[in-house]
């Protein structure tokens, strides 16, 4: 591992170097690819320089342990080399989490797609309420929430609903977000206080783009009709509301939140890609189900990940079984605690696969 730190350390220096040259910062395409990899090796060397400033100074303490008589000098060095050794080990394992390979999608966008499951309006309000979640948590990271399409209850309920996410690492924080929800509560409808309980799913898709997706023009139906639904004037009078059929798969993509043609087809495509590259993520999945597994459990969307009881005030993430006592603060969209411990129970999974891994070839 040192070795590929050294050559990471000195690629980076180059980098560096790079980047002050008048030739590359002149080409403003050159200069853009070297900055990013200049910002992609940053933590890691960071983190391997505080690695050897530790080593640094615990072979210190260690040779003023052996060589040295001043007795209150022994005993400051005595003391601060276990917290020296402490942090070394800690610094190490974020290293090993920081070498391990990234996920391509990391970076991307995603799409959000929330659906009422069993439990009747309790299920569609309850959807309404994950939905807002997640714009609140969306707000805090700076990012942009859009819903593109959204199916409405009398009650203020959604059957379902869809929206596009964009920000800076996205789907990095939000891809272990799929699965099936579970609400239990006294509905507002129910008159003898009985707790209820109810189910959504919730998917979360990398975006995808024209480079990772092909499309050919031959393969889309595009069929376009009146929009329904809050809009003003134009509603029902202009055609444009877009319903995109891919007819190679059967899929459908309806868009009709903008007043324009053209930029109801642009997110239509941008959602269909995303569908198709999930589609093709799937058969890739499929064929690696034991990598899959090892990543986000069984992959099954059916799968309850996730308990929200409201009378306890808890959410409970069956996966790595944390139960927090602050519901009514995440459903304001303080879901970030439990957000990144699922995610850092997957790196330390991933991480103890990689380190068996390199054991066995050994």
């Amino acid at each position: 591992m040192l070795e590929k730190l050294e050559a990471i350390e000195k690629t980076y220096e180059e980098l560096t170097q790079q980047m002050s040259d008048p030739n590359i910062i002149g080409d403003q395409s050159r200069y853009s690819k070297v900055a990013k990899q200049h910002r992609d090796l940053e933590a890691v060397v960071e983190k391997y320089r505080e690695l050897k400033k530790i080593d640094s100074d615990i072979a210190g303490n260690r040779e003023i342990l052996r060589e040295m008589d001043d007795a209150e000098m022994r005993e400051l060095a005595g003391a601060e080399l276990p917290e020296l050794e402490a942090r070394r080990e800690e610094v190490d394992k974020e290293l090993k989490l920081l070498l391990l390979p990234t996920d391509p999608n990391d970076e991307k966008n995603v799409i959000l797609e929330i659906r009422a499951g069993t439990g009747g309006d309790e299920a569609c309000l309850f959807a309404a309420e994950i939905l807002r979640m997640y714009a609140r948590y969306a707000e805090t990271q700076g990012w942009k929430l859009q819903v593109t399409d959204s199916s409405e209850t009398g009650l203020g309920g959604i059957q379902k609903a869809e929206a596009i996410i964009e920000g800076a690492r996205v789907y990095s924080k939000l891809k272990y977000e799929s699965g099936v929800h579970r609400v239990q509560r006294v509905p507002q409808t129910e008159a003898s206080g009985r707790i209820h309980t109810s189910a959504i799913t919730v998917a979360v898709l990398p975006e995808a783009e024209e480079v990772d997706v092909k499309i050919d023009a031959k393969d889309i139906r595009t069929d376009t009709f009146c929009s329904s639904g809050p809009g003003g004037q134009s509603v029902n009078t202009t055609y444009s509301a877009v319903r995109l059929t891919h007819l190679p798969t059967g899929l459908v993509v309806s868009m009709q939140d903008e007043k324009s043609q053209i930029k109801n087809r642009e997110k239509a495509m941008r959602i269909l890609r995303s569908r198709l590259l999930e589609m093709e993520q799937q058969k890739q999945q499929d064929a690696i189900s034991a990598e899959r597994r090892s990543q986000v459990g069984s992959g099954d969307r059916s799968e309850k990940i996730r308990t929200y009881n409201f009378k306890e005030n808890r959410v409970t993430d069956h996966r790595i079984g944390l139960t927090l006592h602050q519901l009514d603060r995440m459903m304001e969209g303080e879901i970030g605690t439990l957000i990144d411990s699922v995610v850092s129970h997957y790196q330390a999974e991933k991480l103890k696969e990689e380190t068996e891994k390199q054991a066995a070839m050994v």
